[in-house]
């Protein structure tokens, strides 16, 4: 665990956006006396009835409803956020799991019949959702209220109790995190435990009975390490470098749409457009809307802008400052340090061996480059490490057909990018690289169940003495008709 403790120190890339870095956690020890009070309050059964689940998803719609100011504040604070936008990326989708759970509760946790093959008659097959006990959800700083409390809205639904790690790189909302939900979820069996790598490591020492983490591969990689140790089942939702291919359509609106996508949270969203794709004959028209868009959406000078995020520290402003130089800026590329403010910045004559394109860049950089079309487009994105999302922008539907079975992706989205995220019945999860295992709505109820079977059979009548030894030529003759 000493290689952990010092991989958990925040470095600069896809890293910077997981959790575990920091400053040390003053309390480390503390760690296994919070799990042993929660594994106790899971142990107790108390976590199993469903009037129990539907009482923790209804406070966590209450706390959305009573305490928004408190958690926009936060974010304002840590990121730089815009109160509505806050609400709609972070708040509003989490209230909404929470009702979405609510609704479909019963129906999710019910048990389903399966049928019995003649051989095995008379008899009943049934499968029934189990919880899997004690979680960790490990959440980053670039969602921090989101991206905890969306894990947890299925951990609680589907009976579990939970710690919840903050981080530390967002220690505003980890704060207002760690003093709310106790007073809206029940506070034996949901614990959060705040503080910086210690901590992280402390809490990946513990055994767990599922651990899910949202952050950058090279902290993943040693969360599934840690997990291994325990062989505990692991949910990854990581990143990559998300592209969107434009090939058609209104300029202006796929311009608004890839510029919205982009900037939301000043560019840290790990579904943003990481990089476009145009034709060369796109080009020209594409460049024009996008420099147009972030005007629209930004003003003039979006450093005066009540809208557009902060980056959340310097170690990352430093990091994507020395990316302006991957190419020809064609707007933007302005930064203070003072304020951690970056303009948002499209960069052309990029180079695909370029610094820009070799990391997941995670803030307002959006790259541009021109190929023949959409075969060379797909080679392009099927050559790199396999994205979290990508976007093809074209009205053809033999485009959109071809896209879909010509690049791996964890997810696809037609003429929009990042709204995918707000649809409850689709799940979100990457494949490769960028991740494994899948959450949202009941795909979260699904990641922390057992899909338990349970098989019952009476022993009145024994139907199974076909099957016992000596194997006569009846019982062959029998059981090659039955099976």
């Amino acid at each position: 665990m000493s290689e952990m403790v010092s991989a958990f120190t925040a470095s600069p890339g896809n890293s910077s956006r997981g959790p575990l870095g920091g400053s040390p956690d003053p309390s480390p020890a503390a760690v296994p006396a919070v799990l042993a009070k929660v594994r106790e309050a899971y142990d107790s059964g108390r976590t199993r009835p469903l009037a129990w689940r539907r009482q923790q998803l209804e406070g966590l719609v209450r706390l959305f409803h009573e305490r928004e100011q408190e958690l926009t504040d936060a974010l304002a604070a840590d990121l730089g956020k815009n109160p509505l936008e806050s609400f709609v990326t972070e708040l509003s989708l989490v209230r909404a799991e929470a009702e979405h759970a609510l609704k479909h509760l019963e129906k999710w946790a019910r048990s389903r019949r399966v049928p019995v093959p003649l051989g095995l008659q008379p008899a009943s097959a049934r499968t029934e959702p189990q919880p899997l006990g004690v979680v960790l959800i490990i959440g980053p700083w670039n969602y921090p209220v989101q991206l905890v409390l969306a894990p947890l809205v299925g951990a609680l639904a589907a009976g579990n109790a939970a710690v919840l790690k903050p981080s530390e790189l967002a220690p505003a909302t980890s704060a207002v995190l760690a003093d709310l939900l106790p007073r809206y979820v029940d506070p034996a069996a949901v614990a959060v435990v705040e503080g910086g790598q210690e901590a992280s490591t402390a809490l990946l020492k513990e055994r767990f009975d599922s651990i899910f983490f949202t952050g950058g591969e090279r902290v993943g990689r040693i969360v599934l390490q840690a997990a291994a140790e325990h062989l505990t089942p692991v949910t990854l939702e990581l990143g990559g470098k998300s592209p969107a291919v434009v090939l058609d359509g209104n300029w202006a609106a796929v311009a608004r749409r890839l510029v919205f996508g982009k900037l939301l949270n000043a560019g840290q969203t790990c579904v943003a457009p990481d990089y476009v794709l145009v034709t060369e004959a796109a080009a020209p028209a594409l460049k024009k809307q996008l420099v147009r868009a972030v005007s629209e959406q930004f003003g003039k000078d979006p450093s005066r802008s009540a809208d557009l995020g902060r980056i959340v520290n310097e170690q990352h402003w430093e990091r994507l400052v020395g990316l302006l130089d991957s190419g020809t800026i064609l707007a933007g590329g302005r930064s203070d340090r003072g304020s951690l403010y970056l303009e948002p910045t499209i960069l052309t004559d990029v180079s695909p061996d370029s610094p820009v394109m070799q990391e997941e860049i995670f803030g307002p950089i959006l790259p541009v480059i021109e190929v023949r079309d959409l075969d060379e487009a797909m080679k392009f994105i099927n050559s790199r490490p396999v994205p979290l999302a990508a976007y093809l922008y074209s009205n053809s539907a033999a485009d959109r057909k071809a896209f879909e079975e010509g690049v791996r992706a964890g997810s696809i989205s037609h003429n929009a990018s990042t709204v995918q995220l707000a649809v409850p019945g689709l799940p979100f999860g990457g494949a490769g690289a960028s991740g494994t295992g899948a959450y949202h709505g009941k795909y979260t109820f699904d990641t922390f169940s057992q899909l338990r079977p349970v098989f019952t059979k009476g022993t009145l009548l024994d139907t199974l003495r076909f099957a016992y030894p000596p194997y006569t030529g009846l019982k062959k003759r029998v059981l090659r008709r039955l099976l």
